[in-house]
Order: structure tokens, then C-alpha cells, then sequence
């Protein structure tokens, strides 16, 4: 018989904000949003002082301004977040190397086998959120359970700076009360179409048969089923594979004139270099994304039989660029690089990320 797996998430509270009131003792206490402004803009997190607010992650700039007048806009320093992601995540590698990183501030961890031999996943997390804090002066919560799912979801119970456990035998019970956006797998959507059938509750999902889950939700029917019984075998999966490597940036003002756009663009291909001349990474397809004024969105993308050099990568930024005519005018540019010819290692993230490097995410 297999032993019950011993899965810990942890996830860091307010990151990017903290990382930035950390920095800078001027911020301490102080409602702080990283990325945006107070006219354009969307902010990449909030600090817990700014969230008392309504403030919010994805939240635009002017809607963050006006739910907080005197919050304080911070431009994001990704390399700065990158270096102290990397010192927790030396933390988690003390522990075990099953370690999936989700992004730059969370992470599941499988210790059911652990280099201390301990058998005690609560012990182990909070020594490493005690670690955590020793070696960045930054707080961490964590979630413990028998699988990813209800580790995610434990760790949200007692943020910021806590820690719960969702036993086996409390599961069911638990999972009977969650509400039925709270389930993974299930969005803004399907919640609407499931409270329209009277789903509100885990409880309510529960009474559904597979068969009726499948035939009005398809494939995801089946993990509907599964997931209200507290089942999900997925692993961690300490290596994947990278998927691509960009970088964008979001304007100012919104620009329609070519020349402002090939200056932008520029800028944005050599940050781009920069980042693969440092991970050794390179790509066989550039894509060229592109959101508009009225927030649409559009990728136009090419592929070679070789990987492409750096010349041949501006080359097809431009051939892209004049494909066709664009929209409307453009409010941010992305370049990226798929089809790679590496897999990630612990410096790397399998999360595909647009990251921006002049102010806005």
C-alpha cells in the first residue's frame, strides 16, 4: 500500500509588494501597488495595506487610484523578485527536490519523502517559513494536504503569514462547504453555468453523476467529479519543459505612428536578447504580440527549420509587424520565442510569462 502523499504549497504573501516595502522603508505600512498608475495600467500586485482597499491584482491603475487615493504606484523590478525567488527556492531544495514551481512566489513541495526523514508535513512547512523569513525578512504562507489541489487551497485559510492542513478525513466534509468558484478548474464561466443548475456548493456538485457532469461540461465533466471528492493525482512535476521566452512592455500612451513603433519594438528585442544571451535559451518560432487601445489582442508568429540568429529574429519582428495593418493603436508589444531547445532547469520557470520591463504588467 502506497503511503498518503504529503504535499506542501507555498505561497508568498503580497510578493512583489513586499519585496518593494522591504527595499524601501518609506513604503512600510503603506498601501502599494506594483505596476500601473494612476491613468493606464494594470497592477501586478497589491500590498496587504492597499488590498483593505479593494485593491487588486489585475485591477487597472485608475480603478486602483480611485478605490485608494493615496496609494503608491511602484514600477516592478522582475530581476530583483527573480533573486529573492531564487534564495527560496534554495529553502525548498534543503527539503526535497520534488519542488514545481508555479511562479515566482509559489510552489508545491512533495516531502513524503524528505531529506530530514521527518513525517510531519505541518513541522516541515513551518520551518521553511521560518527559513524563509530568517534569509529574506519576507513572510510565506502554506497549505498542507494529500494533494496539490487541497495544498493550494489550505494555504489560502490563514494568509497572510499562516499555515492549515486539510486532513484525509476532513476532506470530503471541507470540500462539501467550498464554494463552487473556489474549485480549481472551474472559472468565472463555468461558475455562472453551474449556479444556474443549482451548483453553489461542493455539496451541490457532489450530487451530480458523472454521466450528467460529462455530457453538460465535456472532459472537464470528469474532473468535476473527481475534484469534489478529493481526488487529484496529479505529481509534482519538478522538471518541465519551458514553453517560451518573451518580454513586452505596456505604453504610456498609446502609440499609432510606425516609426514609435519600431522605436518600441527595438527596445523590447534587446531586452529579449539580453534574457536568452542569459539563459542560453533559443527559439525555432518569434511571435509578435500586440494589444490594442480597446484591449484586443493579437499574436502573429513564423517558424524556421533552424534556430533563428539574432538578426533573423528582428528581420521577422518587422515582417510580422507589416503583415498586415494594424487595428488600432497599440497600447503594448510583446516579442517571443518558442519551439526552444532546452528544458528548464531550477533557474527557470515552466510558466509561460509576458514579463514587462518598463514599469507595467
Amino acid at each position: 500500500m502506497n503511503p498518503v502523499r504529503k504535499i506542501i504549497h507555498v505561497d508568498m504573501d503580497a510578493f512583489f509588494a513586499s519585496v518593494e516595502q522591504l527595499d524601501n522603508p518609506d513604503l512600510r505600512g503603506k498601501p502599494v501597488a506594483v505596476g500601473g498608475s494612476e491613468v493606464r495600467g494594470v497592477v501586478a500586485a497589491a500590498s496587504y495595506e492597499a488590498r483593505k482597499f479593494g485593491v487588486r491584482s489585475a485591477m487597472s491603475g485608475k480603478m486602483a487610484a480611485l478605490k485608494c487615493p493615496h496609494l503608491i504606484f511602484v514600477k516592478p523590478r522582475f530581476e530583483r523578485y527573480k533573486e529573492v525567488s531564487n534564495q527560496i527556492r534554495e529553502i525548498f531544495f534543503e527539503y526535497t527536490d520534488l519542488v514545481e514551481p508555479l511562479s515566482l512566489d509559489e510552489a508545491f513541495l512533495d516531502v513524503t519523502e524528505n531529506k530530514f526523514g521527518n513525517p510531519s508535513a505541518s513541522i516541515l512547512a513551518q520551518e521553511i517559513r521560518d527559513k524563509i523569513k530568517s534569509a529574506t525578512g519576507l513572510n510565506a504562507s502554506a497549505g498542507i494536504s494529500f494533494n496539490k489541489f487541497l495544498a493550494k487551497t489550505a494555504s489560502d485559510i490563514n494568509k497572510p503569514n499562516g499555515q492549515a492542513v486539510i486532513l484525509p478525513k476532513e476532506a470530503e466534509a471541507f470540500l462539501e462547504k467550498m464554494p463552487i468558484e473556489k474549485f480549481f478548474g472551474i472559472g468565472v464561466v463555468t461558475a455562472e453555468k453551474m449556479k444556474k443548475l443549482g451548483i453553489h456548493q461542493g455539496k451541490d456538485l457532489k450530487a451530480y453523476s458523472l454521466q450528467f457532469l460529462t455530457k453538460r461540461f465535456g472532459k472537464s465533466g470528469l474532473h468535476f467529479y473527481n475534484i469534489v471528492r478529493g481526488i487529484h493525482n496529479s505529481q509534482v512535476q519538478p522538471h518541465r519543459e519551458r514553453k517560451s521566452l518573451s518580454a513586452e512592455s505596456t505604453f504610456e500612451t498609446d502609440l499609432a505612428i510606425h516609426k514609435d513603433f519600431l522605436d518600441a519594438l527595438h527596445r523590447i528585442f534587446e531586452e529579449l536578447i539580453k534574457r536568452m544571451e542569459r539563459t542560453k535559451i533559443q527559439g525555432r518560432t518569434v511571435t509578435l504580440k500586440i494589444k490594442y487601445k480597446n484591449f484586443s489582442q493579437q499574436t502573429r508568429s513564423k517558424s524556421f527549420d533552424q534556430y533563428p540568429s539574432q538578426e533573423k529574429i528582428w528581420e521577422t519582428v518587422l515582417e510580422l509587424l507589416n503583415q498586415s495593418p494594424l487595428s488600432y493603436p497599440v497600447r503594448l508589444f510583446g516579442i517571443g520565442v518558442s519551439n526552444l531547445n532546452v528544458l528548464e532547469d531550477r533557474g527557470l520557470y515552466g510558466k509561460q510569462l509576458w514579463l514587462d520591463f518598463e514599469g507595467e504588467n
